[in-house]
């Protein structure tokens, strides 16, 4: 009997440092797939790799396969057949508020029933948002004394909800209305507020991917506490880290990956147009993460990927709290991939740490 031979594989530099960031993350389908082609790339065969893994031969055969015949673009998933997902409640309300607008400007509304079926959400969820929507108060009733929101104006003008309650919570967040440590209570909020508790849910939500407030399973929402002195210490960290990388990428980085930066930095300037910072954040991070990868040392990117909860937890990178211009910050990430496309080691290196320091735009 015949064994089928393997499919020979080669990995240029930009493909391995990308391969090593994704298979350097904890656990996910991606990881995994990245795993096997580096494993693949020693020139180990199918049987081999599967044994080291943890997986079937015809599992390594078929990433290795598809990396082959189209590169990074052959680990990602395919689209699956069915029903579309169903879109989250802020994407609702844009929806359900832009059919709104057009019944109070008199022209034809969907039905809720039409709306539920393409939305992909049920008929209750959609009226009552619709009704929230509609019926928002001109004036919240009085605050208890326990929820210290900011109390300029209690308008609430009709907008989405969420983005409104949002904004709210975050504003008395940064102002120090709203204390380091203090719990955020969905039901309270809500009837400060005037609106149901899922506006509320959806807006803490926000904020602990911000970063703002932290999550505790079975105990709920706090704001989150911040230690000056963990800060600065990850701080100094990260200015070392970023330095090396930095004089490393910018004598071995290869035109994909400074396409691959480019659209972080894209990215962040998209998520600084609408307003996300926890968009922004993530570009942000994302934006490091593959200069730690092109600097061409695994161990350092194991490293980065160690201190990342920490960087984001204390705010020593994308500081939420941050009042600046949040476009100009993603410019200067702009200014941070052409020096490296210089490929001067020490200007690299130089304006990295300073960018670390806070120095120039803070992120």
């Amino acid at each position: 009997m015949t064994t089928r031979p393997k499919t020979s594989l080669a990995l240029s530099d930009s493909d391995r440092s990308t391969l090593l960031a994704w298979g350097s993350q904890s656990d996910g389908a991606l990881a995994q797939r990245s795993r096997i082609v580096l494993a693949c790339a020693e020139g180990l065969s199918n049987k081999d790799v599967a044994a080291r893994l943890g997986v079937s031969p015809a599992t390594v055969g078929k990433w290795r396969d598809r990396f082959v015949a189209r590169g990074l673009d052959g680990l990602a998933d395919a689209p699956r057949p069915g029903r579309p997902r169903s879109v989250d409640r802020q994407e609702a309300e844009r929806l359900i508020a832009a059919a709104l607008g057009t019944a109070e400007r008199g022209g034809a509304v969907p039905s809720t029933h039409s709306l539920a079926r393409s939305l992909g959400l049920s008929q209750s969820t959609v009226s009552r948002i619709w009704r929230e929507l509609q019926d928002a108060p001109s004036a919240s009733p009085a605050p208890p004394a326990e929820v210290p929101l900011v109390t300029d104006d209690d308008l609430l003008p009709r907008e989405l909800l969420s983005d409104r309650v949002y904004e709210r919570l975050r504003r008395s967040i940064v102002d120090g209305e709203l204390t380091a440590g203090e719990r955020l209570i969905e039901s309270e909020i809500a009837r400060r507020l005037g609106t149901s508790q899922a506006p509320a849910r959806e807006a803490i939500k926000r904020l602990v991917h911000e970063g703002l407030v932290r999550y505790l399973p079975h105990r709920g929402s706090y704001v989150a506490e911040i230690s000056e002195e963990q800060a600065r210490e990850v701080r100094d960290v990260r200015v070392l880290l970023e330095e090396y990388a930095a004089r490393g990428a910018a004598v071995r980085i290869q035109p994909p990956m400074l396409d691959h930066l480019g659209e972080d930095v894209e990215a962040m300037r998209r998520a600084a147009g609408r307003g996300d910072i926890g968009g922004f954040r993530d570009a942000d991070m994302a934006f490091h993460r593959h200069v730690c990868a092109a600097c061409g040392n695994g161990f350092l990117l194991r490293v980065w990927r160690m201190i990342e909860p920490s960087l984001w937890g204390l705010h020593v990178l994308g500081d939420p709290r941050y009042s600046g211009d949040w476009a100009a910050m993603a410019d200067h990430h702009a200014t941070l991939v052409a020096a490296l496309s210089h490929g001067d080691p020490d200007e690299a290196g130089r304006l990295f740490a300073a960018h670390a320091r806070g120095e120039s735009t803070r992120t």
